[in-house]
């Protein structure tokens, strides 16, 4: 008797130019699968702002089989998780369901981003809904200051602009003109199907090659954007008065790795070191030790090209100039000191862990292969990825931080009630 070995992961690239990915992962019972569009808000004109977004929402809204009302209907009788998401690099479709199920929810997903129906009146309800969403953002302090201080941050530049649009451009999304881009942007070659659980790589072959049997014209008018191009740093000082918030919030940023950037592992450390989680160093002085804000971290958003690291902060109006001083205190330190071999042991545990934990997710790993797919044009393994996390020293973390954290490049945002808040280029030397 021949024991069949089957491969955990699989690569298929059709000729029409569609990827198809799998991991397989025999102990489970349920698969999450998904298609991935290479199309994000950046890769669009300013005229198309916030159609990526747009086309998100509006598949859900009737195929030339299935009425919105079906696919809801369908959805639920699957049983799974279905998310969709709109990101500045990409827009996302996917399923999680027990994985008899797995056809019957590629078909869905397949008419649903092949086949939209796109009806007018759908449209015009859809359009009414995303700006209601605007709204939302503009009551949310946090998320305002976010859109207002990265078009600040990217002046002219895509990754500036917000995800969903604006009221004026989302108005325009009719029939017409969203079917077009989405003829443009969801033909094959832009698309990665992508699944992992108990699938068998063949069958989702079969499935995605049937579904996107034709190859249509890629990026025709996203194109004219070139996403952008190389996005530039600008390092503005942005102070808006909110008089009605309670809070004041607060980000400081500087440029940072790209998500192509080999120094890509040690900035994400250096992260954690700063700000990534109850221990760091920006909770414990800002949080713990003065209690300044419920709220306080760092981060960094790492695009393909270029990346950006932020400190964030909400507190009171009167205790703003304190935390921003300790934020800054924070940022020298690693200008100054080596990150301790304990410290850095902590960072990189918790990066590990959160490595092993997500293996457990098929969500997390079909995402993983799309991503990765999208960004490096190949499988990053998590083995590769602990080995670069454990192979980063103090000195990287150090030489990082000397190359990021520059008083010329620094950018601030505050948005509350500021009455006598100021900031000049002084104040926020390093």
């Amino acid at each position: 008797m021949v024991k069949q070995v089957i491969e955990q992961v699989q690569a298929t690239r059709l000729p029409n130019g569609l990827t198809v990915l799998t991991e397989y992962m025999p102990s489970l019972r349920s698969c999450t699968v998904g298609i991935w569009v290479r199309r994000g808000s950046r890769h669009e004109s300013p005229e198309w702002n916030g159609i990526c977004h747009f086309i998100e929402h509006a598949v859900f809204k009737g195929t030339e089989r299935r009425t919105a009302l079906d696919i809801a209907v369908e959805s639920d009788r699957l049983g799974g998780h279905f998310d969709a998401f709109t990101t500045h690099e990409l827009t996302g479709f996917a399923m999680k369901v027990v994985d008899a199920a797995l056809p019957q929810a590629f078909d869905l997903l397949a008419d649903m981003l092949a086949r939209p129906r796109f009806d007018e009146e759908e449209l015009r309800r859809e359009q009414r809904v995303i700006i209601e969403e605007m709204k939302m953002v503009e009551d949310t302090p946090d998320e305002f200051l976010a859109e207002l201080f990265n078009a600040a941050y990217f002046p002219g530049h895509p990754l500036g602009r917000p995800i969903e649009g604006t009221a004026d451009t989302v108005s325009t999304f009719g029939h017409e003109r969203t079917a077009r881009f989405h003829a443009g942007t969801y033909a094959p070659r832009n698309l990665v199907v992508a699944a992992a659980g108990h699938v068998r790589h063949g069958q989702l072959v079969e499935l995605a090659a049937r579904a996107f049997d034709g190859d249509g014209v890629a990026g025709s008018l996203q194109e004219e954007a070139g996403g952008g191009g190389q996005p530039r740093h600008a390092a503005p000082i942005l102070v808006r008065r909110k008089k009605e918030l309670e809070q004041a919030h607060l980000i400081l940023a500087s440029p940072f790795p790209s998500a192509r950037d080999e120094d890509r592992y040690a900035a994400s450390l250096l992260s954690s070191v700063i700000g990534g989680g109850t221990s760091s160093r920006l909770w414990q002085r800002v949080r713990e030790e003065r209690g300044l804000a419920y709220s306080v971290g760092a981060a960094g958003s790492h695009f393909t090209d270029a990346g950006v690291f932020q400190i964030y902060a909400g507190t009171s109006p009167e205790h703003l100039d304190e935390v921003l001083d300790l934020s800054l205190a924070e940022l020298r330190r690693c200008l100054r000191e080596p990150v301790g071999d304990e410290e850095l042991r902590l960072v990189k545990d918790q990066a590990v862990s959160s490595i092993l934990l997500g293996l457990e997710s098929t969500s997390a790993r079909a995402g993983a292969l799309a991503r990765q797919e999208i960004v490096h044009g190949r499988r990053i393994p998590p083995d590769e990825i602990i080995a670069r996390v454990e192979a980063v020293t103090p000195e990287d973390l150090l030489r990082v931080a000397s190359a990021f954290f520059r008083t010329d490049a620094l950018a601030l945002g505050a948005l509350g009630d500021l009455n006598g808040f100021k900031v000049d280029r002084a104040r926020l030397e390093i």
